[in-house]
């Protein structure tokens, strides 16, 4: 998911205001700025077909047979939007696979809607009502109910709920529940239950709800827990993965096939995961439709009566044919050729760098600007954009947003990590995936220091998202510190090289469950050589790289008769370690001498003769160390008249890169 730091934007405008002569380009912040254009794309990069759009009841699809997952559940739903009350009244038939060896008696379900049931659940709690800059509206309460559970023999399992809260016993938290089956389960073997609830829809806020006319169902319907056999996600013993809905984290579930009928009211169109299978069933003044889905780990919907619908084909060499749908709020009806020159190159580029697209729709929602609690989100096949709030939204605000969420149908949607204990394996791979596209197709590179200054609480990014403490903690380390890793491997072994590792892992890891620990396992098999002592430093711990020049002596040395200076610097290490760290010497003739330690020990000391003395000492002056977050102590000058700091900075901008640290968060 998306995540827009809008206190950065507005505070590093205010900086550069100040300097008068800097300009940042940001990685995640909002944009006004329109000074960049699209690439030309060359007519073979993107081949597409014209022709008319058709209505939504014409596209019409049906099942292919190729199968791509291990397809552990099954659901058929059928669901009808009251939308005078904004609830949601559903029938769910549910097949599930045992896919261990242990004999099962329970089931276990989330309930996500229950997160927004009152201020003591576990989410409103943790998040304080908060979720990026929106906030809960006042009274926007909503919540699920199951209203019976049945076997196929017509057993009701309704008394055997239980409500549990295995992260922190939170009693009034019932977003995960605990079913007793009155049979056994054993390996291999399958159980149905029919399922019957109703959901209350919150005010749209945190990803799902509604708003005006606009509903967007994401998280809404009972969803089975993953049970995980012995080997997956490194378990030695198999059971359930079992979490409550947490303020930061997301989801995690297992491929399925998903045959969805949705019923609103016949002047709303609808979008969803999948593809419609036939036309729209009319009666009385409302529509039904059919969305079918395999080979994908959740189901998401919107509907809106004001929905603009567009539609277009799409192809290339590693997209053998994609149906782009775009569902636009009006306030964007103009922008469409944007929205779908967004997707073209995201599917393109992104089937080249990690392996085919392998479905054959892909909406895009447009919320409008009241309903931009649900924009930035993914889900497979659909994603949704930001609200529409400005008719002239920069690169950042709409391009970027496309382009990050269509980057999870790849790392989330295929590799399909567990968003709950390693939420760095979607969010950081993504982010690393769109600033490479961002820059490739519309010139916008992120401003990588700042980034690294502004992670002032690292942290490890394999330990449970809401253990992050704030989604500000959280968001620096899951999106910005996770690229800056993958960032560094790449400085270490090449963009050849880490193009490769990024294949490999997506082509082994699709349509699994990978770990950080199977990534290592690929970044190791394709360089040859052992990442542990990298991996403990950066990703099990929380490690970021800082270098120090500490100390410069200036001593006049008489030679042949005459007088040179022999400069000796002090270099030490702080933080983890790195090879290679860049150092630039000035004398004070203006002559320079660029060195490289090779990043050995903890200290080092360089002497330098030269005729005139040294002036100071940059370390790193490219700052090509993408994981140093502490730049003040990298330069240093010999001499610095009293009162003046020992510390100085080349330039305003590197003064304000360093103040970012302590004036931002």
């Amino acid at each position: 998911m998306t995540r827009r730091t809008l206190f950065f934007g507005i505070s590093i405008l205010a900086l550069c205001l100040i300097a008068g002569t800097i300009r940042y380009t940001l990685s995640m912040g909002p944009s006004t700025q329109t000074s960049f254009a699209p690439k030309k794309v060359k007519p073979q990069a993107i081949a597409q077909k014209s022709g008319p759009v058709l209505p939504q009841s014409e596209s019409i699809q049906q099942p292919t047979a190729e199968i791509l997952s291990d397809r552990i559940s099954e659901y058929h739903i059928q669901v009808q939007l009251n939308e005078q009350d904004n609830t949601l009244t559903g029938t769910e038939t549910l097949t599930w696979t045992h896919p261990g060896k242990k004999a099962v008696n329970e089931l276990y379900f989330h309930l996500y809607p229950n997160a927004f049931a009152s201020a003591n659940s576990t989410f409103m709690k943790e998040s304080g009502g908060k979720l990026r800059s929106d906030v809960m509206p006042k009274d926007g309460w909503g919540a699920m109910e199951l209203t019976e559970i049945r076997t196929t023999d017509g057993i009701s399992l309704l008394h055997r709920v239980q409500f549990v809260q295995p992260d922190d016993g939170n009693t009034h938290d019932r977003t995960l529940a605990k079913v007793r089956l009155p049979v056994t389960v054993r390996g291999g073997e399958s159980i149905t239950l029919k399922i019957n609830f109703t959901v209350k829809l919150p005010k749209i806020f945190a990803r799902m709800g509604a708003s005006g006319d606009f509903v967007m169902a994401g998280q809404w319907f009972p969803k089975l827990s993953v049970y995980e056999p012995a080997g997956t996600r490194g378990r030695t013993a198999e059971g359930w993965n079992l979490h409550q809905y947490h303020g930061n984290s997301e989801f995690y579930s297992d491929f399925g096939i998903y045959s969805v009928n949705i019923n609103v009211p016949e002047t709303y169109t609808v979008a969803a995961t999948g593809f419609q299978t036939k036309p729209a069933v009319l009666k009385d003044g409302r529509k039904t439709v059919q969305y079918y889905a395999d080979d994908v780990h959740d189901f998401a919907w919107s509907a809106s009566p004001d929905f603009i619908y567009a539609e277009e084909p799409f192809s290339s060499a590693e997209v053998p044919g994609v149906r782009i749908k775009l569902y636009l709020d009006p306030a964007h009806k103009d922008l469409k050729e944007r929205y779908f020159y967004a997707a073209k190159v995201a599917l393109m580029n992104f089937s080249k760098w990690y392996g085919r697209y392998p479905y054959s729709t892909l909406s895009v929602v447009v919320p409008p600007i009241e309903g931009n609690g649900a924009g930035g989100m993914e889900y497979p096949t659909l994603v949704t954009a930001f609200g529409a709030g400005s008719d002239s939204p920069g690169y950042d605000e709409l391009e970027r947003t496309v382009i990050h969420e269509i980057g999870h149908q790849f790392f989330y949607g295929m590799v399909a990590n567990n968003e709950f204990e390693e939420a760095w394996l979607d969010e950081a791979f993504t982010s690393y995936a769109e600033d490479k596209l961002m820059e490739q197709e519309f010139g916008i590179a992120p401003n990588l220091p700042i980034q690294a200054a502004l992670i002032s609480s690292p942290a490890t990014l394999t330990q449970p998202a809401w253990k992050y403490g704030s989604g500000d903690t959280y968001a620096k380390n899951a999106y910005y510190r996770g690229k800056l890793v993958l960032l560094d491997i790449e400085r270490q072994v090449g963009a050849k090289t880490m193009k490769r590792i990024l294949y490999n892992y997506a082509q082994k890891y699709k349509f699994k469950h990978p770990t950080t620990a199977d990534f290592q396992r690929v970044v190791e098999q394709t360089t040859g050589r052992s990442w542990k002592s990298y991996f403990n430093q950066y990703i099990y711990d929380g490690k970021m790289a800082d270098f120090s020049v500490d100390r410069i002596t200036v001593t006049p040395v008489t030679k042949d008769g005459s007088t040179i200076y022999e400069s000796e610097v002090e270099i030490s290490r702080k933080g983890g370690t790195a090879s290679k760290i860049p150092l630039l010497f000035s004398f004070k003739d203006g002559h320079t001498i660029h060195k490289v330690w090779n990043g050995d020990g903890d200290r080092v000391q360089m002497k330098l003769q030269y005729k005139e003395p040294l002036e100071w000492v940059r370390l790193d002056p490219e700052y090509s160390l993408v994981l140093e977050n502490k730049h003040i102590n990298n330069f240093i000058k010999a001499e610095v008249k009293e009162p003046v700091s020992t510390r100085a900075s080349l330039s305003i901008t590197k003064l304000l890169e360093a103040l970012l640290g302590t004036l931002v968060w």
